[in-house]
């Protein structure tokens, strides 16, 4: 059953494309109590207009974080900014959004060197890593405050605890040889698979928290790494993929699903 979200919510990479819409969206949907914390790299800088004007038509509901999900220290100083602001009711989802992919598009073999390769490893994966062992202690709170009554009888839910990894159909190991052909992008494909299985690893793990893990594919989308040959625009792909995370459940954690709740197979 599907349910506002609502409560803090944290979301990466919000100065553009899908980031910017999944807080304009939130923004105007979810309930007057509920926090949205926009992370960027520079929220001040000349690429985080949009992302300012928006703040400042939602007064009290936004508030932008500056964070690079590939700096340690960067992430270190989010979460303590983020903790201080927070109080009591703890993160209740966290929507890991911030990706590269280097080189450009189509990214074959002979362009892609080790920098590459580990630049997007980094950003893509350890950075979705970092930020879900530090926030967990929010995380938990959030999850400990709320009851399953509340939730209509569901343990997990994002109204609870959650954390969302946005991965991508190309990562499917099992649909690689129909979506190979298209893009190659080596360094962003195997990411993104090794993000699937940190979010089968965190499911396992916080389970027992009772924090729901699972990761969405958002479609390919008309933003500046889908290109616009994208069929599907910012606003339909971030009103299906906050139409999916509010209908997820137990029975959801540790999945791959797509926008409109279909499971991607690994």
């Amino acid at each position: 059953m599907s349910q506002k979200l609502e409560g803090n919510i944290l979301v990466t990479g919000t100065n553009r494309g899908i980031g910017l819409e999944l807080v304009k969206q939130l923004a105007g949907t979810t309930g007057e109590e509920a926090h949205i914390y926009a992370c960027c790299r520079e929220p001040d800088g000349p690429r985080a207009e949009a992302l300012r004007d928006l703040t400042s038509k939602h007064p009290g509901r936004i508030t932008p974080i500056q964070l690079d999900t590939s700096d340690e220290d960067s992430i270190t100083t989010a979460v303590h900014a983020v903790s201080k602001q927070i109080g009591a009711g703890g993160l209740n989802l966290l929507i890991n959004n911030a990706a590269i992919n280097k080189p450009n598009s189509p990214a074959p073999l002979c362009t892609t060197g080790k920098k590459d390769m580990m630049e997007v490893y980094e950003t893509n994966v350890v950075g979705p890593f970092l930020l879900a062992k530090m926030f967990l202690p929010l995380l938990r709170r959030a999850a400990e405050r709320d009851s399953p009554e509340k939730n209509k009888g569901d343990e997990m839910s994002c109204r609870r605890s959650a954390i969302i990894n946005v991965s991508t159909l190309i990562s499917s190991i099992e649909k690689c040889p129909e979506t190979f052909p298209a893009a190659q992008m080596y360094p962003y494909r195997t990411s993104k698979a090794a993000l699937n299985m940190l979010t089968r690893c965190q499911a396992e793990d916080f389970k027992i928290h009772n924090i729901l893990v699972t990761a969405i594919h958002p479609g390919w989308v008309r933003t500046d790494m889908g290109g616009e040959q994208a069929p599907l625009s910012t606003q339909d792909s971030v009103l299906g993929m906050l139409r999916v995370m509010s209908s997820l459940s137990n029975k959801d954690c540790g999945m791959l699903l797509d926008w409109q709740g279909n499971k991607i197979p690994w």
